[in-house]
């Protein structure tokens, strides 16, 4: 990508409001620090925002460099991320290829991935195309938009769904995580890509398993719910700082089943099993939502919160706002900081603030969308990282399968 525009990145951190550039101050600071004492980082992304700004993007960056070591994620960007994080569909009124609008996406829409006619001949190597169909792509009327990838285009998105079986297979066999085996044929510069060649993990919680079409189901079935819960809770363990960028049911993430503070894992303790604590960690959450820092507020003045749950009171009652499921843990944590605003724009300021208090140069950064360099970002992303490589995976199962005979 080009040079970084810091002037723009700049502009970025003044347009937040006074209380968030303080908090996004106190969050680089925590995150340095964090880094300069051996601490490790981990970040739960959701998917949406976190792909369209290049958030995901910028966190496989950010693994490269060392700064992120660990990540949780949705079974959504996994699919997307196996597709390339982002690509180039061109939208069609299905009506021109006289498909049934009854098993059509809302709008009778049907959408096709921009590919080359060598790429076709490539993935024709894996599944049976509809040649005739991909033909009347040319002609057909429509228009051209980059969104999240291998989503509902053909034939990508059908190619995903297919991968997703193949790839439970492999996990059925292996007792793997579906990200590790997805991990080994996705692009380096995806968080599976790169969580894959650092040994860093990336793992889907457990409230975001459902999306991605057979994905999500795939990666549900790969492992059991439990192991699933137990893995994220060791990487949470060792996790001093967790990062949250727009992602939704977070206490039910960071506040499990083998989390003791604020969480439900009093009972796993009780009966001998390994828990941790979030108590001496930091809580960062990158979030357009007021409500989050209005929740702390209310916490820090009165202690309504915790009040409320003492009391046994309805926290949306006594708060008088809608409260979300993760305002809990997070208003009641004492090492919380809230970070309101545009994670297009947060996430830049943060990772150049704390690579450049860390020394580290970034090959990579995501920009606001609605600008020029969040377009060309975009752009950028579509044309360059590339899906998961079936081929590349496989050779890495089966280089696994000898190192465990």
């Amino acid at each position: 990508m080009a040079e970084i525009n810091r002037e723009l990145i700049n502009k970025f951190y003044e347009e937040l409001d006074t209380r968030s550039r303080s908090a996004l101050d106190a969050a680089v600071r925590r995150v340095t620090e964090t880094k300069k004492n051996g601490g490790k980082v981990v970040v739960v992304t959701g998917s949406g925002p976190n792909l369209h700004e290049g958030v995901t993007t910028l966190t496989a960056e950010l693994i490269h460099k060392g700064i992120v070591d660990g990540v949780t994620t949705s079974s959504a960007v996994v699919s997307h991320e196996m597709g390339g994080a982002l690509d180039k569909v061109k939208m069609c009124d299905a009506a021109q290829f006289g498909f049934n609008e009854k098993y059509m996406p809302r709008g009778n829409v049907f959408e096709f991935t921009e590919m080359t006619d060598e790429a076709l001949d490539k993935l024709s190597e894996e599944m049976i195309l509809d040649r005739e169909l991909l033909a009347k792509r040319h002609s057909a009327k429509g228009h051209t938009i980059i969104k999240a990838a291998a989503n509902m285009a053909y034939p990508m998105g059908l190619r995903t769904e297919k991968l997703a079986d193949e790839i439970h297979t492999i996990c059925r066999q292996s007792g793997l995580p579906f990200e590790t085996v997805a991990g080994w044929g996705c692009d380096r510069r995806t968080m599976l890509g790169a969580g894959a060649e650092k040994g860093v993990p990336v793992l889907v919680t457990i409230p975001q398993l459902v999306g991605g079409g057979h994905v999500g189901m795939a990666i549900g079935d790969s492992i059991p719910v439990a192991e699933r819960s137990r893995r994220i809770s060791a990487m949470l363990k060792e996790a001093d700082v967790i990062i949250e960028s727009a992602v939704a049911l977070t206490q039910e993430i960071h506040d499990g089943p083998f989390e003791t503070y604020t969480g439900h894992g009093i009972w796993s303790w009780w009966q001998g099993q390994p828990v941790y604590s979030l108590r001496e960690k930091s809580l960062i959450r990158f979030d357009l939502d007021e409500n989050l820092r209005r929740a702390q507020d209310l916490q820090k003045s009165n202690a309504m919160i915790q009040e409320a749950i003492n009391k046994g009171l309805p926290k949306t009652k006594i708060s008088k706002i809608p409260f979300r499921m993760e305002m809990s843990a997070f208003a009641r944590h004492e090492g919380s900081i809230p970070v309101i605003g545009d994670i297009g724009m947060i996430w830049p300021v943060f990772a150049l603030k704390v690579a450049d208090a860390l020394g580290i140069s970034l090959d990579f950064m995501s920009y606001k969308q609605e600008t020029d360099e969040g377009r060309a970002m975009r752009e950028w992303i579509a044309e360059n990282i590339r899906p998961l490589d079936r081929s590349v995976m496989l050779c890495k199962f089966r280089e696994w399968q000898a190192k465990k005979q």
